[in-house]
This record gives structure tokens, sequence and C-alpha cells, in this order.
């Protein structure tokens, strides 16, 4: 592994993590960025609804066949890991489901909040899914803190900023709730909004809605931690080429998702889209100013893996305190599939909270 995020202690933290680390990580990720060879792309379906297998129906509204396996929650006292599901605007539909480690509830310690947003492109998948009901059960334990996983509204029935505006709700309802594991063994002072893929696009855009509004009425966040973030735009990159037909998030999906889940007669530059164009780079002071740190996490397997490297280089000239941990090859979302590579951003994840919390003691 090629890792971006290696130190020790927080001296360290700053110089190591960006100069030496970055160095390495740029110097693996160099390929992808440098070489032109393009593959042949499979010709895309102009309709997206097809490309996706999604059925439109009358009321403007979408049927998705492939439905993957839901889990419920576990209120199983001899679980390691306690689940169970919340409410947050019946009138929305949007929910939470809360994972707390059993052996927090003896502890004096209160616990960091991770709020999670799940991947799937903004159209697939639920908080209730397996493969995210597995994945926050598994890293609840071993990062030790309480994950907050957020049923959004899905496109295209409620396209962007639709999911941006329901995680803004979600961190208002989580500081007002009255829900003993919240109120009572939350560290309010140590949130971090978190997603992968699609959802590392929402931890973001979320997270500079969160940062411009300055609410009183939202947790104090110390920073975001994006896992394979959902980034495009109208120019293809190096790595966007060599992999047009990666099996994992092949370049005919990745187009048709945002077709579908971009507001109506904007392109794959907007601001939600691509964070380096228009005002894009402008919007990361507001992350500048309020002083959070970002962990983004990538991989050179992943088509997405030159914006995600651009972006940590564009939030370094910025100013952002921004840590970045690539790994040659494996594909998107592969900690979704894989417990051994889940394990291992566990561990990042842990050591990047723990490292903040060092650096203010």
């Amino acid at each position: 592994m090629m890792s971006l995020f290696s130190f020790s202690h927080y001296k360290f933290l700053w110089r190591c993590s960006i100069a030496f680390a970055f160095f390495l990580t740029l110097f693996f990720i160099a390929n992808s960025l440098t070489l032109q060879a393009q593959s042949t792309s499979t010709p895309c379906n102009k309709n997206p609804y097809s490309q996706l297998n999604l059925i439109l129906n009358q009321n403007g509204t979408v049927t998705r066949p492939d439905k993957p396996p839901d889990s419920p929650p576990a209120a199983d006292p001899t679980l390691l890991v306690l689940s169970k599901d919340l409410s947050i605007n019946p009138s929305k539909g949007t929910w939470a489901r809360l994972y707390l480690p059993r052996a927090a509830q003896h502890q004096r310690s209160k616990l960091p909040l991770l709020l999670f947003f799940h991947g799937g492109g903004f159209i697939f998948l639920s908080a209730a899914s397996t493969i995210f009901h597995e994945f926050c059960f598994n890293m609840a334990n071993d990062v030790v803190a309480v994950v907050v996983s957020l049923e959004y509204r899905l496109a295209p029935e409620h396209r962007l900023p639709a999911a941006y505006d329901d995680a803004v709700e979600a961190l208002r309802w989580i500081k007002a709730s009255q829900d003993d594991w919240l109120k009572n063994l939350v560290d309010y002072s140590n949130v971090f909004l978190m997603g992968s893929s699609a959802g590392g696009n929402i931890a973001y855009n979320a997270g500079l809605r969160a940062a411009a509004a300055a609410d009183y009425q939202i947790p104090k966040i110390k920073g975001l931690i994006l896992v394979q973030p959902f980034f495009s735009g109208t120019r293809r990159t190096g790595s966007e080429r060599r992999l047009a037909n990666e099996p994992h998030l092949g370049q005919c999906f990745n187009y048709a998702m945002w077709e579908l889940s971009l507001p109506v007669g904007v392109d794959r530059d907007h601001e939600y889209c691509n964070p380096t164009a228009g005002n894009g780079p402008a919007r990361l002071e507001l992350i500048e100013r309020v002083g959070w740190w970002v962990l983004v996490t990538g991989c050179g397997g992943d088509p997405l893996v030159d914006r995600q490297v651009q972006l940590v280089k564009l939030m370094k000239k910025k100013g952002v305190k921004v840590v970045g941990h690539f790994t040659p090859g494996d594909y998107h979302g592969i900690q979704d599939t894989d417990p051994l590579k889940a394990k291992e951003l566990y561990r990042v994840i842990k050591t990047f909270i723990s490292a903040l919390n060092y650096a203010q003691e």
C-alpha cells in the first residue's frame, strides 16, 4: 500500500501527510495523470434510463428492478454493535440508522460521531442496503464511534441538491435529538461528515453548506471524510480515459447517473459535480475558514482517481488541511465488497480521527 496518510503524532500531521506522503502518492498516480493511451469506449445508450435499467413511470417516479438486499436494524444486546432506525422528516421519507458499539454504553467518555452518506450514484441503494448496513456496523465497532447513516432522497425523483438539503437537515436533527444514544453518548464537538462514492460528494457539498451557514443548531463539525468521492466534468481525465470500460464504474454509467441527478439543463461542470470548475475553487475557502480537516481516500483502479487527486491538490493550494490516502490497483467501491479492504479503511479513519483529537489535547 502506498499511503498519503502516514504520521505518528500531530507535529508531523501537516508536514508529513501533505509534503512527504503527497509526493509519494503523486509518484504512483503519475501514470494515471500523464498516460494518454485511450481504451476504446463502449458506445453508451443515449437513453439514461435504459442505460441504468430504470423504468420511467408516468408520474415521474422510476422503478428500480435490480434492487439489492436490505438488512433490518439489530438491537440484539449480544452483538458487538447495536443499531436502530429513527425518523427524521416523514414528509420527505428521510430517516437514519444509528450504530452504537455495545461497550460504549458502559464507558464514561463520549464517542465521535460519523454522519455517513451511502453511495449509489444518487439514484440507487439505501441506508438499509445490506452492503452499507454491514459496512457501518463494522465501522462503528472498529473506529469506536457512533455512526448515523442517512436515508436521503434519491434522484431522478429528487434531483440535487435534494440530498444535500437532507444532509444539512440531518445535522440539525442530530443536534436537537432527545434520543438516548445521541444525547448521552456522542461528543458533539467531534463530528465528521463521511460518505463513499456519491455519498462522498454529498459529504463535501453538504459540508460546504454547513460551513457557509455557521448555524448554532448544527453540531461542531471537525472534518470531512471523503471515500472515493464521486465527481466528474465535461473533459475526461487520464484515468477516465484509461478506465472507460472499467466494470465497477464505466463511463456510460457514470454519465447516465449524472444526467439523472444534476439539475435539469446543466452539464457536468456544474459545481455539484466538478469542484475544480467555475466557482468551485473559491467555495473551498469556506472549509479553510472554519478550520476543518479533510481526509480523501482513493485507489489507482478507480476511473475517478485523477479527480480525487486533483481535489487534494486544489485543497492544499487553498490552505485547507487535507490528508490523502491513495492505494494502487483496486476498484471503485472495493470497501463495500472486500472486508479486508474495509478493515484497512477503518484503520485509516480511526488514525485520522485520533490524530486530530490528540492535536487538541
